[in-house]
């Protein structure tokens, strides 16, 4: 049997209890306890009880009793004080309040309408979105919760490489106990999301847990806490959380489960997930091995968009970065396969992101970049990666405002994203051609202490403080970057891209700073 309530999964078979992904540590006998107290909810549980129970009807001092209480209430983040989940009913006992769902039946249509077979898992991510429980009791959130379902399966269906279940077949699950790894086989999913809904003092609390079907495990939990106002303002409020918070982690379960697989069991889309693993560490030797697996994953299926448009950008990034050997070529090769990928699918956001960027950074075409940016945005509004990409062509276009608003967009999709640092050196970027040095110092810092060895803070922070007059400081950050980047020189930096028009002011302030001309 498992218990779910808000992000915690208490499994009693396994003898487990999980906060979201995590594991929490929890005695025996601290178990048993909450074990107790979660199956004895509907009522009050007396001291003397609670003792039999527990401790086999042995003498135990109220000291006792109070120390095992007031861990299990710390194992699921609860205190004597708040008591949100186990309440101590002054001389008469101890009661769980908290909202639970049990998952122990297989769960779904009538067996006899049950398919022979289950279907194939596809062999990309596929994930489910069940219905959420309605926990308040109140008809008018089982609306709530119904159309935030179905939000959150339209918004996730705009990802194009992943397998979404129709709202029709995960809602054959309704007011029914599921076991996730029956869901997973009926439907042919790798992914559950599943949620509960509950209305108290004028808010909304939604809990959501994603979860790998076959095994169980948990992947990411959260608890989202509302308003009760505008219940569509909400809807869609929560739904970009959910999502902002899921679609990355489900990029990261999938890569980790390629990166276990053997040579031999690997596909293009095995490979592909490889290679953007390697891409996002963006040195000189991850580069060559994403390139190596990209390549791979080509050979395997030519018509992989997505590996075309990955092969393009790691071309782009040499060339950016000064990696490569023969500059033209790289320039050449990622412009070959952008054009690649956009005749393969030009209706995939992700690839036409990629090659928005691709064309801003080494073509030069402000109207066919921008396009290519805002249709990406416009087939799913929902991704930090087609945020991302517009943000550069914006800035990039000589629109510093536009790609600020972007940027702050991207970040606020993935709040958590290891990339973030390149967000943040943009906006630096922007605030300087918008004489906000004050604010590109304060992004500059920031996407510094992300990742010390990226280049682009470096040079954000030179200029910045270079046109404040805090010289020292201009200096120390130039320094720092020709540490990083040893052979950079204005001019070689002007040549490697289209990152400097409509960089003036930044020009400048590398000028003031001391940086090589």
């Amino acid at each position: 049997m498992r218990y779910l309530f808000e992000e915690y999964a208490f499994d009693t078979d396994r003898r487990e209890l999980h906060r979201g992904t995590e594991a929490v540590s929890i005695a025996p006998q601290v178990f048993d306890l909450l074990d107790y107290l979660i199956r004895n909810r509907e009522r009050v549980v007396s001291k003397d009880e609670l003792i039999k129970a527990i401790w086999n009807g042995r003498s135990v001092s109220d000291a006792a009793l109070t120390t095992r209480l007031n861990a299990a209430r710390g194992a699921i983040g609860d205190s004597g004080e708040e008591q949100r989940f186990i309440k101590t009913l002054p001389r008469k006992g101890f009661r769980f309040v908290g909202q639970v769902r049990e998952a122990r039946d297989v769960a779904g249509p009538d067996p006899g309408d049950a398919p022979e077979s289950a279907p194939a898992v596809p062999d990309k991510p596929s994930i489910a979105v069940l219905p959420f429980a309605n926990m308040s009791g109140d008809p008018e959130q089982e609306y709530f919760a119904d159309g935030m379902v179905e939000e959150i399966t339209t918004a996730l269906s705009r990802f194009r490489w992943l397998f979404v279940i129709a709202r029709n077949s995960s809602f054959t699950f309704k007011d029914k106990a599921v076991d996730i790894k029956e869901v997973g086989r009926r439907l042919g999913v790798r992914y559950v999301l599943e949620g509960a809904v509950r209305k108290a003092s004028g808010k909304v609390r939604i809990t959501c847990q994603l979860i790998e079907a076959a095994t169980g495990a948990h992947i990411w939990a959260d608890r989202f806490e509302r308003d009760m106002t505008d219940i569509f303002a909400l809807q869609d409020e929560v739904t970009l959380a959910v999502v902002s918070a899921i679609q990355p982690k489900l990029f990261q379960a999938e890569i980790a489960l390629a990166t276990r697989r053997r040579p031999e069991d690997l596909t293009a889309y095995n490979l592909y997930l490889q290679a953007v693993q390697q891409a996002d560490r963006s040195s000189r030797e991850s580069l060559v091995e994403a390139l190596r697996l990209v390549q791979r994953a080509l050979e395997l299926d030519p018509g992989f968009a997505a590996a075309a448009a990955l092969a393009g950008a790691c071309h782009m990034e040499n060339v950016l970065r000064s990696y490569a050997t023969d500059p033209q070529f790289e320039r050449k090769e990622a412009v070959r396969l952008m054009r690649l990928a956009l005749s393969l699918d030009d209706h995939d956001p992700n690839t036409l992101a990629t090659a928005a960027l691709i064309t801003a950074l080494l073509v030069g075409d402000f109207e066919t970049e921008i396009e290519l940016a805002d249709r990406a945005v416009a087939l799913n509004s929902n991704s930090s990666h087609t945020w991302n990409c517009r943000s550069w062509v914006y800035k990039i276009a000589g629109q510093p405002e536009e790609a600020i608003r972007s940027f702050e967009r991207a970040m606020r999709m993935s709040p958590v994203d290891p990339q973030q640092f390149t967000a943040l050196t943009g906006m630096g970027y922007a605030f300087i051609e918008l004489r906000r040095f004050d604010e590109a110092i304060v992004a500059g810092k920031k996407a510094l202490r992300q990742n010390p060895s990226y280049p682009g803070p470096y040079r954000c922070l030179a200029s910045a403080f270079a046109h404040l007059g805090r010289d020292a400081e201009a200096r120390e950050a130039a320094a720092g970057m020709l540490e990083v980047d040893p052979a950079f020189t204005i001019s070689a930096w002007i040549a490697r891209s289209r990152l400097p028009i409509n960089a003036k002011l930044m020009i400048e302030g590398f000028r003031k700073a001391g940086l090589p001309e």
